[in-house]
């Protein structure tokens, strides 16, 4: 990690990539339920906004590179997560 703010960045750009995926898939395939995509969007806001925060304020007591790789390993599967959930839209 070079820096709080390149890890910010990073953050930023893949929520939004996964919103606008999110945002196509919903708009391109014919899906009947929306509230699925709906939650699907809040939860990749709540996730921005957790992760942005914990960026931020690092805890106290853990040495900051054992933190830092906690967090991105952290934030890695919960994307991974919520792409599969993308792609399982249809």
């Amino acid at each position: 990690m070079a820096n709080k703010r390149n890890l910010k960045r990073t953050i930023n750009y893949v929520c939004s990539d996964l919103f606008a995926e999110c945002i196509a898939t919903s708009l391109y395939s014919n899906i009947q339920e929306k509230d699925n995509v709906n939650a699907l969007l809040t939860s990749i806001l709540v996730i921005h906004n957790d992760y942005i925060c914990r960026v931020s304020h690092p805890e106290p007591g853990i040495t900051h590179k054992v933190f830092y790789k906690k967090l991105i390993a952290d934030f890695k599967k919960q994307v991974e997560e919520l792409s599969d959930q993308v792609s399982n839209l249809e």
